[in-house]
């Protein structure tokens, strides 16, 4: 049985959402936008907007910007789930952070609430992406030849954010997918210098990881004018969720589609082939 009525995807701008939205428009589905930019416009940050992003939806895939991690998060995704369901969306899935206390306690918020309103819900739990050095916070220090991060030799199983939407779309159309805790990864684990070699190999030119100290680091950020949100949010991955926690392989991927995650060296290649990382 697959699901044709209207999705709302929230975080529809970012790294997961745009793909999800666009998988979803793909099969013809309705899809709703919800960003701040979108009519009817979503904002975490103002409740008001949510009546309208939810009225006549089936389904929701539930992203919480900046992260679920940052205080307040567990009780508006919890708020706004009551009010998802009470307005007639009968599947909730939602993106959680692996190895985050907080998004765990995020979980068991929509479940409950899912669970008591009888309708479905799914979690895909994923860590740092792929698409991070192309697409988010990473790209300028490659494209300028030299990424410092505030991090040694711990590795990390990088996922693709093209698995992680597929795996979303997947519980929001097909049955099976109701009271899954899907934690996705990809097939290798990779310290950051590691992965930056990959994007070197693949790109041609000489990339180089510079480990420094979370201090420099939070200087640099707020030398280049980062949000101080997204500085706290930054310095609380690299300090505490990046503490080899999450140093093991999932098989969330596997179960949801029947097919192995897609590797890193292959992101890295794609993405070198746009451009992205053209000095």
């Amino acid at each position: 049985m697959t699901n044709t009525n209207t999705v709302l995807v929230l975080g529809a701008t970012g790294r997961t959402g745009r793909r999800v939205a666009d998988r979803l428009a793909a099969r013809g589905v309705p899809v709703r936008l919800g960003s701040r930019s979108a009519a009817p416009a979503f904002d975490w940050a103002d409740r008001s907007t949510w009546p309208d992003a939810l009225a006549g939806v089936d389904a929701v895939y539930l992203t919480y910007q900046p992260d679920l991690a940052v205080p307040g998060a567990v009780e508006a995704v919890e708020s706004f789930t009551r009010l998802a369901v009470a307005s007639g969306a009968r599947r909730v899935v939602l993106l959680s952070g692996r190895g985050e206390p907080e998004a765990e306690q995020a979980e068991k918020a929509v479940a409950q609430v899912v669970d008591g309103a009888g309708g479905r819900w799914t979690v895909v739990r994923a860590s740092w992406f792929q698409q991070n050095f192309s697409e988010g916070p990473f790209v300028d220090g490659i494209r300028a030849g030299a990424l410092h991060l505030p991090v040694g030799g711990v590795r990390e199983p990088f996922v693709d954010a093209d698995d992680i939407a597929d795996v979303a779309v997947a519980a929001l159309l097909a049955d099976g997918h109701a009271g899954e805790v899907y934690e996705v990864t990809g097939p290798r684990l990779l310290t950051f210098a590691e992965a930056v070699g990959e994007i070197a190999a693949a790109t041609g030119r000489q990339v180089s990881f510079v480990p420094v100290s979370v201090e420099e680091y939070v200087d640099a950020l707020h030398g280049a004018g980062v949000p101080a949100d997204v500085v706290s949010l930054l310095t609380y991955l690299f300090t505490q969720v990046l503490d080899g926690r999450n140093e093991g392989l999932a098989d969330g991927v596997a179960r949801a589609l029947g097919r192995a995650p897609g590797d890193f060296a292959d992101y890295a290649r794609s993405a070198a082939a746009t451009g992205v990382w053209a000095a």
